[in-house]
This record gives structure tokens, sequence and C-alpha cells, in this order.
């Protein structure tokens, strides 16, 4: 088994209440709504006790003396407490179940806000799927523990106290009959709640395997078909639906033997009272109405007990998922806004400081060593180097994505560590490589909801950077609906869009977190440039290279190697140099075919 599924087949106690004291802060706002709906189950549990009382009057009374006329009223009270029944039980039904869904809701928002004010290493270690699995099936679990399990267990406990004491306070030596077999049954019980805890992990284990595998294969569906391997992957799955088949079917076994079990222990017991119940009715000590009451409860009591027994699994899913749920909470968040914030001056001009930054994603192992330059307010600046050089950490750090290890970084003078990350934030954009669409218009795509940003700056922001003239081209134009991830975009639409967003928020500084023309074709990549140009001028910008013919128009170029800063100055200076840029510069051309521009006039 792999360790990346262990954390989706936690089996904890079936009961803990650590955990349960946990959930109950979500329940108490809701406490007087909580109460009512326990009031009324114990009520409608009170009144399933009525009716075996008024079979056996009916039959000691009306029936022995032969006066029909005397039934009734008996039939009356027998309805009502149906009725009351029915109407305490519906009761307690809607008011649990609205506050299981208002619960939920709670959970569902609580877990939402602290997954979006984690840093990006939190996702580096909790894959999208895992954290999905949390807000949407375990907090599911919870509910189904707090409509099906808890509050029900309560009521069945209710239930099955009321009956023995009923029975021992109507005629104590039925009362010992009916309980004999409840050890044999309570063995019963512990037995199928020990393997019921094996075959539930053996069924979450391969269901998680199904569920990780089914996310691979669609996600690469275009690999399996492009390399024909559609019928491997067919067996693949076959296999562990078989093996998921197994697992439920085991499951199903146990509980097929389960309640037979239970329905003969019944069996045996109602045998019993009517055996030595009826001895006691021709002796005397028991009347025929109250072995009949007795048989109709000796048969409810066991119904409690058959319904603890099943709901086993129902604490023992909650458990762990609240388990799963808590651990994600706890979480602690990496980025901190610090307690006491400074504001930055106004207005913000850009000016960036790297005072010998140290960062690694692993303490122990820096990918950045010392940093230390100064990009003054305006400049465009382009980082360059090798896979691995430090480039993508070095423009996180700006936007404190990720907290430096040792040394600082500074936006006109203030550390951003003192700064609040919304407002920090405020004044920085990122362009990535592969551009972030959602579900909705294009419009809601590049303002993001805020409504601060006018229609004429909107439009404004998508003229200035190419995007309106495919924008316009669209049925429906900026309330063109875009699809999930922008799926009827091409990818250079959805780059330009980017674009447009990143300039409607009019940022002091921009990061162009990767190469932006790396994947589209050679009109759209003019046009990017084009864009990318326009927005460059008047603000601080940081763009990751990885074709150098892209970023002659900066005004700097920054060479990493190795987490250090190896050269920097512009592109004609750094050429002729003839350093490790120049080497990059060659290399690269070479390999594309292509002249090898190095005079200062190719600028």
């Amino acid at each position: 088994m792999s360790r990346g599924f262990d954390d989706d087949v936690i089996l904890g106690k079936a009961y803990d209440g650590r955990l349960v004291r946990r959930l109950a802060v979500f329940v108490v706002p809701y406490w007087r709504r909580l109460a009512l709906a326990i009031a009324l189950l114990v009520g409608a549990t009170l009144a399933e006790i009525v009716p075996p009382l008024l079979v056996q009057r009916a039959i000691d009374g009306p029936i022995s003396a032969g006066r029909l006329e005397g039934l009734t009223p008996l039939f009356a009270l027998y309805a009502g407490a149906l009725l009351v029944t029915f109407v305490l039980r519906y009761s307690h039904n809607y008011i649990i179940n609205s506050i299981g869904q208002t619960v939920m809701q709670d959970m569902r928002v609580k877990l939402f806000r602290h997954i979006q004010r984690m840093s990006l290493s939190f996702f580096d270690r909790n894959p999208v799927g895992r954290l999905l699995t949390r807000i949407t099936n375990d907090v599911d679990a919870l509910n189904e523990f707090l409509t099906q399990g808890l509050v029900l267990i309560l009521g069945d406990l209710v239930t099955l106290v009321g009956i023995v004491a009923i029975m021992f306070a109507l005629n104590w030596r039925l009362a010992l009959i009916s309980v004999a077999t409840l050890p044999v049954l309570m063995l019963i019980v512990a037995l199928y709640q020990r393997l019921m805890r094996a075959t539930y992990r053996l069924v979450r284990q391969r269901l998680a395997l199904i569920n990780a595998y089914l996310n691979e294969q669609i996600g690469g569906v275009l690999v399996t078909q492009l390399f024909g391997r559609e019928r491997a992957s067919k067996a693949h799955f076959h296999t562990l639906s078989e093996d998921y088949l197994a697992a439920n079917t085991r499951s199903l076994l146990i509980f097929a033997i389960f309640i037979p079990a239970v329905q003969l222990i019944a069996a045996i017991a109602t045998a019993a009272l009517l055996y030595g119940g009826g001895q006691g009715v021709l002796a005397g000590w028991a009347t025929l109405g109250m072995l009949t009451a007795f048989v109709l409860y000796t048969e409810r009591a066991f119904q409690p007990i058959r319904n603890l027994a099943e709901r086993y699994t129902v604490l023992q899913a909650a458990m762990a998922s609240a388990e799963r749920i808590f651990g994600v909470l706890d979480s602690p968040e990496e980025v901190r806004d610090p307690e006491h914030p400074v504001a930055l001056p106004t207005p913000v001009r850009g000016a960036i400081t790297f005072d010998k930054v140290v960062f690694g994603y692993d303490p122990d192992e820096p990918v950045l060593k010392g940093i230390s330059l100064h990009i003054p307010a305006g400049q465009a600046v382009a980082i360059v180097g090798a896979t691995g050089a430090g480039k993508s950490s070095l423009v996180g750090l700006i936007a404190r994505f990720y907290d430096v290890q040792q040394g600082r970084i500074t936006l006109d003078g203030v550390d951003i560590r003192q700064l609040r990350q919304r407002d920090l934030r405020r004044h920085v954009a990122a362009v990535p490589q592969d551009p972030v669409c959602f579900s909705g218009t294009i419009a809601s795509n590049i303002r993001l909801h805020n409504d601060a940003i006018s229609d004429a700056h909107m439009r404004w922001a998508a003229e200035t950077v190419n995007a309106a003239s495919f924008i316009e081209r669209l049925p429906g134009g900026y309330d063109h609906e875009v699809r999930e991830r922008g799926a009827n975009l091409s990818l250079g639409q959805r780059q330009l869009l980017a674009f447009a967003r990143a300039l409607a928020f009019n940022p002091a500084v921009l990061l162009v977190l990767d190469e932006a023309t790396s994947s589209v074709d050679t009109a759209t990549e003019a046009l990017i440039q084009q864009a990318l140009e326009r927005m460059l001028r008047g603000r601080t910008s940081i763009i990751i290279a990885h074709r150098l013919s892209t970023i002659r128009h900066v005004d700097r170029i920054i060479v990493l190697h190795q987490g250090r800063v190896v050269e920097d100055g512009s592109h004609a200076a750094l050429m002729a140099r003839r350093g490790y840029y120049y080497r990059l510069y060659q290399l690269q051309f070479a390999e594309q075919g292509e002249a090898q521009p190095v005079g200062p006039e190719q600028r």
C-alpha cells in the first residue's frame, strides 16, 4: 500500500471523546434546536412504548370480559399514540437534519477559509483531490454522524432502557425471561463490530486505490490513448474493481450473518417467553394480556440493539473523517500576518531589495544562497538561468508565497514580513506560465468579482494587452461564458486574459512567473510580446525567461546559477563579457539553428 493512501484509511476509535468535543464547537451555536430535537426524540420513544400497554389493557379488560364497547377508548388512545409518534418523529427528523445541514455549511466554510489562508508549501504537501475529499466526503460523514449516528443512538438507548424498565415494572419474572438472551446477543454484537472494523478498513483502502487510479487515468487520458494503453488500463481497473467488490462482498456476508443471528436470538427469546409466560398465565402470576405485551416489548427491544450494531460503521467513518478534517484545520499557517502590521509609504513606487536572502523548501537544502540585489522602482528585470537555479523561488518570495529563512526582502524600504499579505499583494500581480481561468464570464475572469474595477477600466486593460480583439469576436463579448479551466479558450487567449487581469489591478510590481510565450504560435507570441512591453512601462517588472530572445527589451538581466547571482547587467553588456549568459545564449540559439546575434546593436 502506498504511503499516499494512509491518510484516507485512518481508523481510530469508534468513539473518540476528544474529537466529539471538538465537533461540539460547531454544534453549540444551535444547542437550543438540538435540545428540542433530542426532547422530541425522547418523546417519540416514550410514545412508542405505550401501544403494547394498551394491547394488554384491551386483552385483560374488555376482550376477557366480552365487553367490546370498552375497546373504543383504548383504540382511540392507540391511534393517538401512533399519531403523536408520527408527529414527534417527523419534527425530530426535520430539525436534526436542518441542524446537520447548517453545521455542514459552517464546517465547509471554515475549512475553505482555512485552506485559502495556507501558503503554497501546504499545497505542495497536500494534493488537491485530498483537500476536496475533506470538504465534501468527510464533512458528509460527520453530517451522517450527527443526524443518523449519535442522536439516534441516544434514542435507541432510551428505547432499550425504557422497555426494560417498564417490563420489570409490569412483571419481574417475565422480564427476567425476556432479557435472559441479551448477554448472548451482546457477544454477537461485539464479534460483529470487530469483524466489521477489519472489513471496513479493507473497503476504505481499496476504494482509495480506485479513486487515485481514476484520478490519474482521467487526467492522463491523452497519454493513455496516444500510446494505445486503453486495454491495459481497463484490465488494471478491472483488477482494482474486483478487489473492491471482494471487500464489499465480505462486508455484506458479515452483515448477512449478523441479521439472521439477531433474529434467531429474538425468536429464541420469544419462544422462551411464550413457554415461561404461558406457565405463568396458567399459574396465575401473569395474565394473557401481560404476556402479549411482553412479546411485543421483546421484539421491540431487539431493534435498538440491532441499530446500535449497524451504526458502528457510521461512528467509525465519522471519527476517521473528523481526524482528517481537524488534521487540515490544525495545519499551521507558515506565512502569517504580523501582529502589528505597518503600512507602505504612499504612493507605492515598487523598489525591491533582496538583502542576503537565504531560502529553501527544505531549510537544510537552500535553493537561494545569500542573494543580495536592488531593483529600482520602474525597472524591468529578467531572471535567467538553468533549471533549478532558483528563478521561480526568487520571484515567488516577492509575493510572499513563502518566507525567507535568512535575510529580508523590502518593498519601498519596508520588510514585506511587516506587511499584511493582502496589503502586499494589492500592489503585486503575477502572470503564470499556465494561466488560470475560472468558470464564469470573460469580465468576471478579468476583474475577479472586484467591483472597484469599472467596465471602462476593464476594457482598457484588455485593449492594452491585445486581448480585446479576440474577446469582441466571442459570442457575447465580455459576457461570454468561460468553461472550467478555460477549456473553450486557446492557450494564447488564456495568456492574454491573464495579462488583462494583471493590468486591471494596476500593480506597482508585476511578476511574470514563467515564460509566457513558451507554448503559443508565432502570431500569438507577437501579440503577447507587444502586451508584455506595454505592461512593463512605468512599473517594476520581474520576468522569468527561458527563451532569451524574448527579453531583449528589458532594462536589466540577472543571471542565477545554483542559487547565487553570477551576472547582472544589460543584454549587450553580458554578451560582451562572454561569461555564463553568453554561453547560455550561444547554446540556446545553436539548438534552435538560428543566427547568433551578439552585438549591442541587436538590442
